[in-house]
């Protein structure tokens, strides 16, 4: 069973997408929609009945009591959550149940870059479009613009944003020359705090103003001099307010926009190649935006998701093509045998590593050695390629793959076997992983391991676990690869920490799923044209 929760800013697309992904992994679902989308969530529902989906395989629920979704959450009969909202709320159902499965798509702090060889005209529209389309109320919407060098005292792009944020015309829905329409209920709280205060150093440029009795239209507001480390400069608002902050260089910029927790969405306005070169290596985000607003992801074309708090669980992006195998559990199958694919240097040293070490028998070197050759197929067929599947021509849409650091352990049931198999699909990954294993482990197993250079640390279950809680400012939005035990053995050690994602299914041949931990997903959508005239500039980008 899957339950649904999804967010109201959205209150079609992201349900009917969350609800038909798990029911194609074939998961019966409770969707409850978000309070103030309970209608568009009834409607998406019943067309689904109509459409012939069972009522008993696809149930609506709405809770007016908090404690009755509480107790959903929490229920063990619930396989998995789907959540697409803020970080706390991650928090908060990890707090019910320490082991629920659970994907999300969290919260965003995003912001564009936009540097001297910027077409300002350009960036400036594009800046504003971001922060307050949908009155800001986008968790991919950009609330900070960072300007690097000479474009600070720029007094061309300060007039083009002024004026395109003071010319908008707000109002509600039923008035149709409205540009920018109400937030979703009264301001309060930090959004309230950040539609009237500024922090030290900061001062308006364009101020908001509150425009009728209910406390839900205000004026766009933009505000300069936001600081480095300071609290607009790492909170997420979610409505209309633009934060300005400048950078001397680009590199100082990456740092400002890479010290934030999140990582959903980021920008970058740059006609240089070089520049969006640097950028592409070093940003942390999960979706990427050359020269366009930060806004806006077409499913398949930007599949969307992010690093670092802006997802829990799996990491697989909604609408990419991995999705689904973060919804459902996987077991070993026969494979059909492709043949040994040529192998990296390092993987093969590891295979003679562990030939050499005599541990296993003909059938378990046959069986790691055809799961090196699935993993280089699943290299060279998915994950070591930048693929661009819409093929516009105008706009690169790349979805390629980086290698992320994560903790392998091996717990005292775990098979010595699997570990190797694990550790070649992690090498095949260009991880930067770490190993442990049981103090217990024979010395010709770890033999084979450090025989290529790899650090083995031995030490309990126990003690292992301990290094978790010693850990827990290094293992921020970290993952671990567990074998031999559940994932609730960790989950209970961290009390559910919703940015500490645990793989622990069994060990599987396919490198298609088995590589997975070892790798974050990341869409790139790079404006190809100028004034319709296509450019060269994405030639040697990607």
């Amino acid at each position: 069973m899957t339950v649904v929760t999804p967010p109201w800013n959205f209150p079609v697309a992201i349900p009917a997408g969350s609800t038909l992904a798990a029911l194609a992994a074939g998961s019966p679902v409770i969707i409850k929609p978000a309070a103030q989308a309970r209608r568009c969530g009834a409607v998406m529902v019943e067309a689904l009945w109509e459409a012939g989906v069972p009522r008993d395989v696809l149930q609506l629920v709405n809770m007016g009591d908090r404690t009755l979704g509480s107790k959903l959450v929490s229920d063990p009969r619930v396989d998995r959550v789907i959540l697409t909202g803020g970080y706390e709320t991650a928090e908060l159902f990890r707090s019910l149940r320490h082991d629920l499965p659970l994907l999300a798509e969290t919260s965003g702090k995003n912001a564009i870059i936009v540097t001297p060889s910027a077409d300002l005209d350009l960036a400036a529209k594009d800046v504003i479009y971001s922060a307050f389309g949908h009155a800001g109320q986008k968790c991919s919407a950009a609330s900070l613009v960072v300007l690097v060098g000479s474009v600070a005292t720029s007094q061309r792009f300060r007039n083009q944003l002024i004026d395109g944020v003071s010319s908008l015309t707000v109002g509600y829905p039923a008035d149709a020359t409205t540009q920018m329409g109400p937030i979703i209920e009264p301001a309060q709280g930090k959004l309230l705090s950040a539609l009237t205060t500024v922090g030290a150093g900061e001062s308006w440029l364009v101020e908001p103003q509150q425009l009728d009795a209910s406390g839900m239209l205000w004026s766009p507001g933009v505000r300069e001099g936001v600081k480095p480390g300071s609290e607009f400069h790492l909170t997420e608002y979610f409505g209309p307010v633009l934060g300005i902050m400048t950078a001397r260089t680009l590199e100082d910029a990456i740092k400002m926009v890479n010290a934030i927790d999140y990582g959903l969405t980021s920008g970058i306005h740059s006609l240089d190649a070089d520049e969006v070169s640097l950028w592409l290596t070093r940003i942390e985000a999960g979706n990427l935006y050359v020269n366009r607003g930060t806004t806006g992801a077409i499913v398949q074309r930007q599949p969307f998701g992010g690093w670092k708090k802006s997802a829990v669980g799996a990491g697989t992006k909604a609408g990419g093509p991995n999705y689904l195998f973060g919804l459902g559990s996987w077991n070993i199958a026969p494979t059909v045998d492709i043949g040994m694919a040529p192998l990296s240097p390092h993987v093969l040293t590891l295979l003679d590593a562990v030939e050499r070490s005599e541990m296993f028998d003909g059938a378990a070197l046959a069986w790691i050695r055809q799961a090196a050759s699935l993993d280089q197929f699943a290299w060279a067929t998915e994950f070591g390629q930048a693929i661009d599947v819409s093929q516009l021509g105008v706009e690169r849409n790349i979805f390629r793959y980086r290698s992320v650091p994560t903790r392998i352990r091996l717990t005292e049931d775990g098979n010595p076997i699997e570990l190797m198999r694990v550790v070649i699909a992690a090498m095949r990954a260009e991880s930067n992983f770490t190993i442990s294993v049981p103090s217990t482990m024979g010395e010709r197993y770890l033999w084979a391991l450090q025989a290529t250079g790899i650090r083995v640390d031995q030490r309990s279950d126990a003690s292992w676990l301990a290094t978790l809680e010693e850990d827990r400012e290094e293992l921020t939005n970290g993952r671990i690869r567990l074998l031999g035990a559940s994932a609730s053995l960790v989950t209970a050690a961290t009390q559910g920490r919703p940015d500490l994602a645990v793989y622990a299914g069994p060990v599987l041949l396919a490198g298609r799923i088995e590589m997975l931990p070892f790798l974050r997903e990341q869409a790139v959508s790079i404006t190809a044209h100028r004034f319709g005239t296509p450019n060269h500039l994405t030639d040697a980008l990607i």
